[in-house]
C-alpha cells in the first residue's frame, strides 16, 4: 500500500462520523423520545447523504491534540490582541498606521474561507478580501506591525491543525 493509500480519506468513515454529528445534531433539536429515534435515524441518514453528494470528503484530518493546542493559542492571541486594542482605545494620543496589508496564502476554498472567518475574529485584522490568487487583503490598526509574518504563524497552526503539514 502506497502512502497516498494511508492519506486518502475513508468515504465509510466519514459517512459514519457526519451520520453521528447529525444524529446528535438532531436529538439536541428535537429532543429524546424513543417513539421519534426512527424518524431522527432517517433524517439524519439522508442529512448525511446530502453532504456527502454536496461536499465529497476530502484530505483535511481532523486532530484533537492539534485543536486544543489551536485553541489555547487562538484564546491566547484573542486576549493579548483585545489588550492592544483596548490600550490604544483609552489611549488615543498613540501612534498608529491603519491601513492594508496584502498577504499570501497556501491555502484555498472552504480551508481558505474558514481560516477568513477565524482570522477575523483576532481584534485589529480583518481580511476583506483577495487581490490576486492567494493573495488576501487584510485592514489592520497599524501597518507598522508584523501582520503578515503573525498570520503566517497562524495559518501554519490552522494548517496542522487540518493535517497540512
Amino acid at each position: 500500500m502506497s502512502a497516498a493509500a494511508d492519506t486518502a480519506p475513508r468515504p465509510a468513515r466519514v459517512a459514519v462520523g457526519r451520520a453521528a454529528l447529525f444524529f446528535v445534531f438532531w436529538l439536541m433539536i428535537a429532543g429524546y423520545d424513543s417513539g421519534d429515534l426512527p424518524i431522527g435515524v432517517v433524517t439524519a441518514a439522508l442529512a448525511t447523504w446530502a453532504s456527502l453528494r454536496l461536499m465529497p470528503p476530502t484530505d483535511v484530518r481532523f486532530r484533537p491534540r492539534a485543536f486544543a493546542g489551536f485553541v489555547l493559542h487562538f484564546l491566547g492571541q484573542s486576549v493579548r490582541s483585545g489588550v492592544q486594542v483596548a490600550w490604544l482605545v483609552f489611549r488615543p494620543s498613540m501612534p498608529i498606521r491603519p491601513g492594508f496589508v496584502t498577504y499570501r496564502t497556501h491555502l484555498s476554498g472552504g480551508t481558505l474561507s474558514a481560516f477568513c472567518a477565524l482570522s477575523s475574529l483576532l481584534p485589529g485584522t480583518l481580511p476583506t478580501g483577495g487581490e490576486e490568487q492567494g493573495e488576501l487583503l487584510i485592514h489592520c490598526l497599524d501597518v507598522d506591525q508584523p501582520v503578515a509574518a503573525d498570520l503566517g504563524r497562524e495559518e501554519a497552526l490552522f494548517g496542522r491543525l487540518l493535517g497540512h503539514d
